[in-house]
């Protein structure tokens, strides 16, 4: 065979040349009808059969130059989906079935990921996802609906119905990474969804019935929650055979890393969580499906008849279509209890029904995984059953210690991900009981904190400790208000319900406050020196956004905020907390300067009546010598209990909650699509991307990528963290 794969042998019998006869009669100029018999041949193709790159990269070309005669890649599509319903339909199908039911998934993610990579219309008109008028067999497969609506609803089905033994693991698996692949038309829009943005195969699965939606999401975190490995005794050479590729290598080399994941799963990882193809693209195409929005515009914001330009329509003026998916996960429902409505009717109609329990223990074994963390995220924020199973739980380290271990190592993480892993704490914080229980759990030893040794430390006193050096960490690196925000909200939540505070946190608080202050102080200094060369220089100047000035007024407000818990702690759990009051007493002398402050007089007012009256205390049992750390401690203990709060002012219990803006869906869609570009192996063109800035770092490039992102958080440019936290 030559350079060209549409120039066949017919004559010889070699498999390997009868591969290529088939796939180049599929990618040639000749249109095969549907019901012809060249379709079951080229399905039947042996899975171990190779083609090498660049002949796969000539087959797309081929496909993409006469798809729009010949109709082929809608054809493979609806075979595919015939396919799938005889393996839905016959449960004792035989072998061939899902090996002809694998070369369909394979063939067409190869060539209907080529097509949307190197679309040349927004509306990707190279696709062609409808048959030729003259092809009268497409009623009877089609009949009215859309071929997409028939395909997704074929795909969706076998996902949500048909369990994931080992004969048909391999088919789960392709099947997700085809709906990875169908759904990456997303890419190729902006960040802001628009009316005009074309996503025809998300927009056949977000049409499909309720019952369906309930059936793929079950499906889907339960694949997920159970974690199934590769059948190593799978009788598929695609799996069983190291040194073979399969069909997807034949004619998708242009592809493999992506659709051939399962070898990247065959080698053991490092992770908590063991590493399984079948709950990672479980989690890919969940994220997907649950933060995807479908932009319509509103009624009366455009004429009739006019042409809809999106870019000029205001987000006032644009609405979304519900997703049902989304609604799935808000409504899905532990197994062990009943729904019941907030009027106490029970819940009627179905309902992804869930062990929470064991979603619980999978999701504190995988946070290592920003997936999973984005899981929790949507988890806890829009599910309130899920939410109140959490808290109720006795074991919060479960979920707590993955959390804080990542926020400790947070300079290899993301700082979307620092985010995420942040908000949920502050989610969790807002919760009393919360608040409580974390004082109660003490940990022997937290062998990853590297700082100092941690022995017999509450979850609370690390939970503390983690967040003030988070704050240090942004100080340095991110340099990030929002970041900051999110860390002392989750305190100041945390502040009227602190018990037994070690010394260690104690002293990290106040030495947050010292921290603080001194470079609000530095940022007085700067202000003061172009102030006097403005008046120097008798120059009109223009400050920019985030000169001296700003700074400064946003770490007054910080330090405000410090005071704040400070003194709620002094208020409301003064007693419980002998190590934190001696902390204050130690270092009392870093909130002299700021005694006369406007911002912070009334707030240093009760600090100094507490101090007043401990310091009165010891130095009335002072004797000769030196004090002992441990009789300074006994005398606070003692006079704790005489202690009635006398002369300070209470200001109103601070409670900061977490809502979503009006448009999370920009932070989000990108944010997933990311992630999944980064962590599935699924490679595309970079350069046609519009979703989010490309190009996308590798993980092996994470640590450069977080210093570029560091970069441009020092420049001032934006995050894009759809946030509000309101006291």
């Amino acid at each position: 065979m030559g350079a060209v794969p549409s120039t066949p042998r017919r004559t010889s019998s070699r498999p390997q040349d009868t591969a290529e006869y088939l796939i180049g009669t599929f990618v040639g100029e000749e249109s095969f009808p549907i019901s012809s018999d060249f379709w079951q041949k080229l399905l039947e193709l042996p899975l171990s059969l190779q083609w090498p790159t660049h002949r796969v990269q000539q087959a797309c070309e081929l496909l993409a130059t006469n798809n729009y005669k010949t109709r082929h890649l809608a054809k493979i599509l609806i075979h595919m989906a015939l396919c799938l319903q005889e393996c839905i339909t016959n449960s004792g199908a035989s072998s061939l079935n899902y090996e002809k039911a694998i070369n369909a998934v394979h063939i067409s993610s190869v060539f209907l990921k080529h097509l949307i990579e190197n679309a040349k219309s927004d509306r990707i008109e190279e696709l062609y996802l409808s048959l030729n008028d003259g092809e009268s067999a497409s009623k009877d497969f089609l009949g009215d609906q859309k071929l997409e609506d028939f395909v997704i609803h074929c795909v969706l089905g076998f996902i949500g119905s048909v369990n994931t033994s080992d004969e048909k693991y391999l088919l789960h698996v392709e099947l997700l990474n085809f709906m990875l692949i169908s759904m990456s038309t997303q890419l190729l829009s902006g960040p802001s969804p628009r009316p005009k943005d074309f996503n025809p195969f998300i927009d056949a699965a977000m049409s499909q019935d309720r019952a369906l939606v309930i059936v793929v999401m079950r499906k889907l975190l339960l694949n997920y929650i159970s974690r199934p490995n590769v059948p190593l005794n799978s009788s598929y050479p695609v799996v069983a055979g190291g040194n073979q590729s399969g069909v997807l290598q034949r004619v998708g080399s242009a592809a493999a890393n992506f659709v051939l994941m399962p070898f990247n799963y065959l080698v053991s990882s490092t992770a908590q969580c063991s590493r399984s193809p079948l709950a990672d693209c479980s989690l890919h195409v969940l994220l997907v499906l649950i933060h995807y929005r479908k932009c319509i515009v509103s009624n009366g914001s455009v004429a009739s008849g006019d042409s809809i330009s999106s870019d000029s329509l205001s987000k006032e003026n644009s609405t979304f279509y519900d997703n049902p998916y989304c609604k799935a996960l808000e409504n899905a429902s532990d197994v062990e209890f009943d729904r019941v409505d907030t009027d106490g009717n029970a819940h009627n109609g179905p309902l992804v029904r869930l062990p929470f329990a064991l979603l619980f223990d999978t999701l504190g074994m995988c946070l290592a995984d920003e997936g999973s963390v984005l899981l929790l995220y949507s988890l806890l924020q829009g599910n309130p059953d899920f939410l109140e199973y959490v808290l109720v739980r006795t074991d919060l380290d479960t979920l707590l210690m993955p959390i804080l271990e990542a926020l400790y190592n947070a300079s290899t993480r993301s700082s979307n991900q620092i985010y995420m892993l942040l908000i949920i704490l502050l989610i969790l914080s807002q919760d009393s009981s919360f608040n409580a229980s974390i004082h109660k759990l003490i940990l022997p030893a937290v062998p990853w904190y590297k700082d100092r040794l941690l022995h017999q430390t509450s979850l609370g006193s690390l939970m503390v400790i983690i967040l003030i050096r988070t704050v240090q960490f942004n100080l340095s690196k991110l340099r990030d208000v929002y970041l900051h925000t999110t860390c002392l909200a989750t305190l100041a939540n945390m502040a009227p319900h602190v018990h037994r505070l070690s010394s260690y946190a104690s002293q990290r608080l106040v030495s947050l406050f010292d921290m603080l202050s001194r470079k609000y102080n530095r940022s007085a200094e700067l202000r003061d020196i172009k102030v006097d060369n403005v008046k120097t220089n008798s120059i009109e100047v223009n400050f920019p956004t985030d000169d001296a000035s700003t700074e400064m007024h946003i770490y007054t407000d910080f330090l405000r905020l410090v005071l704040e818990i400070l003194n709620a702690i002094l208020s409301y759990a003064l007693p419980r907390n002998p190590e934190f009051l001696y902390a204050i007493m130690h270092r009392q002398e870093v909130f002299q300067p700021f005694k006369n402050h406007p911002r912070f007089n009334e707030l240093l007012e009760n600090i100094y009546t507490v101090l007043d009256f401990f310091n009165s205390r010891i130095d009335a049992q002072r004797r000769d010598g030196d004090w002992s750390v441990e009789k300074v401690l006994q005398v606070i203990i003692n006079n704790c209990r005489s202690w009635r709060g006398e002369g300070l002012k209470m200001f109103t219990q601070l409670r900061f909650t977490y809502e979503q803006e009006s448009h999370p869906e920009e932070f989000f869609i990108p944010y997933v699509w990311q992630l999944v570009l980064s962590t599935c192996g699924f490679n595309f063109n970079a350069g046609v991307i519009n979703l989010f800035p490309a190009n996308l770092p590798s993980e092996k490039e994470d640590d450069e990528a977080t210093t570029q992102d560091d970069d441009k958080q020092q420049k001032g440019e934006p995050h894009k963290l759809a946030i509000y936290i309101d006291p």
